[in-house]
């Protein structure tokens, strides 16, 4: 598995460093030249669309089936969170009686990692990582966390500053595992480890082309952290000889809210945007959030992806399933340059519902260049609402999507043009009917729909 680029592991920290060339062959995921709004991965572009179980991936079991579904139905994009909180999970150290030594790996937690980015690769499914998993450093999973220093031989809470206890909630910022950074408390300890770990985890994926890295799940920290991170990461990827993409992950759902300037103000840092926290909005607030974002950016686009979209009927306060459906297809009338559903009971996973969804997604846009369309409401009218959103390449051809039905206008070209209706829970194309300049597109039935025309 890892002919395709070797490396050597010097203990000092560990440093990771390429000693073969990348074969010509090998495809990496990288921001489309033609549209930097979006991906393209052995050089085609590519949208990317998934669903799973599961946030940590890489310790799902039957892992092989759930990739070869989510392929099934059209999906390319997975999240994989280096978490160890779930039950049956395991950790990446190894552990000596009833505690770990960090200087010794748990080779079986690599070796799921490595499976999970070799079965991707050969799915060409890109596995967007986060790097910490900043739950399994709070309140009972800090307890049962190797790094907390009454779980280790290898350094003490006087050593590390770090607590044995943290019982609130990470909003609160109070486990100083994630001030360790030069710029913060410069903990020396502390950072030898997690460069450790950061080192191991990137001997795995610098071999694999099909990897976005994101360096947390939903922190609240300061910029530095993270800016430390990507600056490493992307370091030790120059000294392997590729090019890497990273973002950060923010906890606040307001866009507005100035925690995200540190991502989208900083193009230096981070090459693309995730802005799953946006995906707790609703309806027409959902889509205007994204847009006022998409502007920000305009003067150096980048992708914006949503590698988390929540909305379940089991999850109270996620909109339900509704939303969650909506959302999916609301990003991608919007824009963007991913949509997944989050894994259930906050997402829709890859259920019956989402799985409908990425086939339909595929089947629209195996019919229409989406590379070339934005999004373009402004060509609706008489439109409530979230009652329809456009995307278009005008004068070419034009989408718009129905959340719940509906009927609007489309300001067309004056000629006849070419329309086709999508039945999205169906996965089915209706027959194509001619559209005269003026008429309105009216909904074949009350339910979720895309008109195509062209």
């Amino acid at each position: 598995m890892k002919s395709i680029l070797l490396f050597a592991i010097v203990f000092i920290g560990i440093s990771v460093c390429a000693i073969d060339a990348m074969p010509s062959s090998r495809k990496e995921i990288e921001i489309l030249k033609a549209n930097p709004a979006y991906w393209q991965y052995g050089g085609k572009p590519v949208l990317l669309l998934g669903g799973t179980v599961e946030d940590n991936l890489f310790q799902t079991p039957a892992l092989k089936s759930h990739l070869d579904l989510l392929k099934s139905v059209g999906g390319n994009y997975v999240r994989n969170t280096m978490s160890s909180r779930d039950e049956g999970n395991i950790w990446p150290f190894k552990q000596i009686d009833e505690k770990y030594n960090l200087d010794q790996w748990n080779d079986d937690y690599w070796q799921r990692f490595e499976n999970l980015l070799q079965l991707a690769h050969e799915r060409d499914i890109i596995v967007q990582i986060e790097i910490w998993a900043t739950f399994d450093f709070y309140r009972k999973e800090w307890e049962m966390n190797p790094l907390n220093p009454k779980n280790n031989i290898t350094y003490t809470t006087e050593e590390t500053g770090l607590p044995e206890g943290v019982n609130s909630h990470p909003t609160a910022c109070e486990n100083n595992f994630f001030w360790s950074v030069p710029a913060e408390k410069n903990q020396r300890t502390v950072l030898k480890y997690q460069k450790l770990f950061v080192d191991k985890l990137l001997s795995y994926s610098l071999t694999y082309g099909n990897v976005l890295y994101c360096m947390d799940n939903e922190t609240c920290v300061t910029e530095e952290w993270g800016k430390f991170w990507s600056e490493y990461i992307k370091g030790k990827a120059k000294e392997a000889g590729v090019e890497i993409q990273t973002t950060e992950m923010w906890d606040r759902h307001l866009l507005s809210d100035p925690n995200h300037k540190g991502t989208f103000g900083h193009p230096e840092t981070y090459s693309f945007i995730d802005i799953s926290q946006n995906n707790w909005q609703n309806g027409q607030t959902h889509w205007d959030a994204g847009q006022r974002y998409r502007a920000r950016i305009a003067d150096d686009v980048r992708p914006l992806n949503n590698v988390k979209i929540y909305g379940n009927d089991k999850y109270p306060g996620s909109g339900g399933d509704r939303q969650g459906v909506e959302r999916f297809w609301r990003n991608i009338f919007g824009g963007m340059a991913s949509a997944r559903f989050h894994r259930p009971p906050a997402g829709l996973g890859l259920s019956e519902k989402a799985q409908v969804s990425i086939r339909s997604a595929r089947l629209l846009t195996d019919k229409m260049d989406i590379f070339t369309c934005r999004p373009q409401n402004e060509l609706l009218s008489e439109r409530e609402p979230n009652e329809a959103y456009c995307m278009a390449n005008p004068g070419n051809e034009y989408a718009v999507f129905f959340p719940d039905g509906g009927q609007v206008t489309l300001d067309l070209p004056d000629k006849p043009t070419t329309v086709r209706w999508l039945n999205i829970m169906k996965s089915q194309w209706h027959d194509p009917q001619r559209l005269e300049a003026g008429l309105s597109l009216r909904c074949p039935s009350q339910d979720y729909w895309v008109a195509l025309l062209q």
